[in-house]
């Protein structure tokens, strides 16, 4: 048996004859980019990217500095300094084939409440050109319904009030770039890689909002000086499972404490606005464009939104998995009418893009049997998704007369989940940064059917729209007297409730 290596810059020599791994020399990488948020998605996802241009040669200034706020992040920092910044990344193939790939392009990472100033030195550096995100849908503190900055969280609390150490993004944000205005150092790029509608705008806004309750003057030189581009992500890359860490060792001989896992398919398409330059990501197939909004919405209302059509329903009528789901017909067919007729009937056109050919691309990336995304992961977090991927599409198809019938179901099959118990009766784990709230209005639906569409921040108005609470209380009593397959049978035949 070939002896086990574990993941570190002095077994690469080792490593490389055994799976693909930097060609290049780390020792003459620097860092370009700095990046909050790494996770799953950042490391199959942009690392990747800028590896494969360091892998060709090129933009070794481009190196990554991982920075996390958050508790569960000093794990991160744990793991990738153990393995000098090294990790596997594993593409699943559906037919079994797994493609692993050892990622050099992260050179450091920061626990920000251990050393603020460390974070604030990396980010003040003139060699940092761009600051990139993937803090969630929530971390940008967004009033769902108003748009407007929500400033309640503690962090974000303290980062405005005590003028101590930043503590929050945000606070970073605006304290590097104070730093730098002072210094008469060009400002960075700001990206938010986020799965959210307009998020280089939403970014701005926010920052914005949080740099004028500090320093109205910070805030009008960030207005006028500093880019914050869209663009839209997409890669399914589900939670690395123990399984997926034996199977690494057992497969390749590399031990890696945490690898990351990912499907084949990846997309960036990106608005090219980077003042202080960046690299050259069209040579390793980004999409470069001026306008990013019509990609995004084809994906935040058919990729993400289908996401929400199936993961309830699907957990309610026993399945765990999205592959499960999407091998099911009868959630093929309703996941289709989704798209078709309601998810694509709001989208502008898309340049270069076959819709349909990209529906049904979207369900056998669902159905990868390799990729074992669990629908515990697409239920989470609802209150950050629903309103953003699919009361848009509701919206825009109540103004238009279109169809409704599939988005009350989705929307009342949520409202089912957040009851927190299944058809069996046994508990749902429910997930959600508002979880009290959100199970607080499922659990008064006996008394009142529509208490859980009457909370704004989430549905805005829709709660007074007879043709939308029609659809979803038939949806929500089938629910509830029939069960979750036998509903979507009688909206097969269109005898739903």
């Amino acid at each position: 048996m070939t002896e086990s290596l574990s993941l570190g810059a002095a077994q690469l020599p080792a490593i490389r004859g055994r799976v693909a791994a930097p060609a290049y020399d780390r020792a003459d990488v620097t860092v370009g980019i700095v990046h909050f948020g790494v996770g799953g998605f950042h490391r199959a996802h942009e690392a990747m990217y800028v590896d494969r241009l360091m892998n060709e040669g090129l933009d070794l200034d481009w190196g990554i500095c991982g920075v996390g706020t958050m508790p569960g992040d000093r794990r991160m920092k744990e793991v990738l300094q153990s393995q000098d910044f090294l990790y596997t990344l594993v593409v699943k193939h559906p037919d079994g084939r797994r493609q692993p790939r050892v990622i050099g392009s992260i050179v450091d990472y920061l626990y920000a409440p251990d050393d603020p100033r460390a974070v604030l030195d990396r980010m003040a550096d003139p060699r940092t050109r761009i600051v990139s995100l993937t803090i969630t849908e929530g971390g940008y503190h967004v009033n769902q319904v108003t748009g407007e900055f929500d400033p309640s969280d503690e962090a974000v609390q303290a980062d405005l009030v005590d003028g101590s150490a930043p503590r929050s993004v945000f606070g970073f944000l605006t304290a590097a770039l104070r730093a730098r205005r002072a210094a008469g150092t060009a400002p960075f790029t700001v990206l938010s890689c986020d799965n959210l509608p307009g998020n280089g705008d939403v970014a701005r806004r926010m920052v914005l909002a949080f740099a004028r309750v500090q320093d109205a003057e910070l805030a009008a030189w960030i207005e006028a000086e500093v880019s914050f581009p869209n663009c839209m992500v997409d890669r399914i890359t589900p939670v690395t499972s123990p399984d997926d860490l034996t199977r690494l060792t057992e497969e390749t001989g590399i031990r890696d404490a945490w690898p990351v896992v990912c499907e084949p398919y990846t997309q960036w398409v990106l608005e090219d606005r980077f003042p202080t330059g960046r690299p050259d990501f069209a040579r390793v197939g980004v999409q470069l464009v001026e306008d990013v909004v019509p990609y995004e919405l084809m994906k935040l209302r058919l990729l993400n939104a289908s996401h929400q059509a199936l993961c309830y329903l699907g957990h309610l009528s026993g399945y765990r998995y999205a592959h499960e789901v999407c091998q099911d017909p009868l959630f093929v067919q309703f996941l289709l009418a989704y798209m078709e007729r309601e998810g694509s009937p709001t989208l502008p056109e898309v340049p270069g893009v076959d819709l349909d050919a990209y529906r049904h691309e979207l369900i056998r990336r669902f159905a990868n049997p390799e990729v074992r995304d669990t629908l515990a992961r697409l239920c989470a977090e609802s209150s950050d998704r629903i309103p953003k991927w699919l009361v848009p599409v509701i919206v825009e198809n109540l103004r238009s007369g279109g169809e409704i019938d599939c988005s009350a179901l989705v929307v009342a099959s949520w409202a089912r989940y957040a009851e927190g118990r299944d058809e069996q009766g046994a508990p749902i784990e429910v997930v959600d940064r508002f979880r009290d709230t959100v199970m607080a209005a499922a659990a008064a639906q006996d008394d009142d059917p529509l208490a859980f569409l009457r909370n704004r921040d989430f549905f805005g108005d829709l709660v007074e729209d007879d043709r939308f609470t029609a659809a979803y209380l038939r949806a929500l009593r089938s629910l509830h007297e029939h069960g979750a397959r036998a509903t979507l049978q009688a909206w097969q035949h269109g005898t739903t409730g």
